[in-house]
């Protein structure tokens, strides 16, 4: 079980911040790694910090919190708002919890232990099962580097695996395929592919070269789709 967990702190509000900056304090389970007032500082220092999950208010000038929680993809979040309702909308977007302020000591620990619980489960599990071309099969996530769409038949995906080998998984989508892999290990870099962060050698604003070598002798390029760059470079 996860022991701690490093959190970010984001409100406009100082005393706001500061009065959730004094509560996590007191929850040995936390680590507040740094905190903010500014949505846009944060996030042009956010790349250099060590961190699994932000707490941050919506209503924020400049940018709000669920902008902000997009531009995240890998990491954990959790609303602490005055407005009841942006709730349906925060949850669109997978956040673990939603506080409504004045936050309490209790409600706020029991949202951490379900970050945790959460943060867990996604260390734990290094393996997907599937039904491939040769019969079901147990994938560790860091053998997995990319994943593209068959050609032949767009429900199957072709896996290229780090020992240069090829698999077909049977009738998966890219979508329910990404949910069960880490989110911090890969990202959907276009409409037909998902890419393990390893995998990258080189990246442009609209492609990626790939650690992969095609038949040619060649690295493997793929494209970056615009719907999904700004992920990318999060992540990055």
């Amino acid at each position: 079980m996860v022991s701690k967990i490093k959190c970010i702190l984001l409100d406009d509000e100082l005393l706001g911040l500061k009065y959730l900056k004094m509560l996590c304090e007191q929850l040995p389970e936390v680590e507040v790694v740094a905190s903010y007032n500014n949505p846009l500082l944060f996030l042009e220092e956010q790349a250099g910090l060590d961190y699994q999950l932000v707490i941050l208010d919506i209503n924020m000038p400049e940018m709000d919190g669920l902008g902000v929680a997009q531009l995240l993809p890998n990491k954990g979040i959790i609303f602490s708002t005055a407005y009841k309702e942006y709730a349906v909308e925060a949850f669109d977007i997978d956040a673990i919890d939603y506080l409504t302020k004045p936050i309490k000591k209790e409600r706020l620990q029991k949202a951490i232990h379900k970050a945790m619980r959460l943060l867990d489960k996604e260390e734990r599990v290094d393996f997907l099962t599937v039904n491939t071309n040769k019969g079901k099969a147990i994938l560790q996530f860091d053998s997995i580097l990319l994943v593209t769409t068959s050609v032949t038949d767009p429900r199957d995906k072709v896996v290229w695996l780090d020992n240069q080998t090829q698999l077909t998984i049977k009738n998966m989508s890219l979508d329910k395929l990404i949910e069960q892999l880490p989110k911090k290990k890969f990202c959907r870099i276009n409409k037909s592919e998902i890419l393990a962060l390893r995998a990258v050698n080189f990246f442009s604003y609209d492609e990626i070269t790939t650690t992969l070598m095609g038949d040619n002798s060649k690295p493997i390029m793929v494209t970056l789709g615009a719907a999904f760059k700004t992920d990318f470079l999060a992540m990055m």
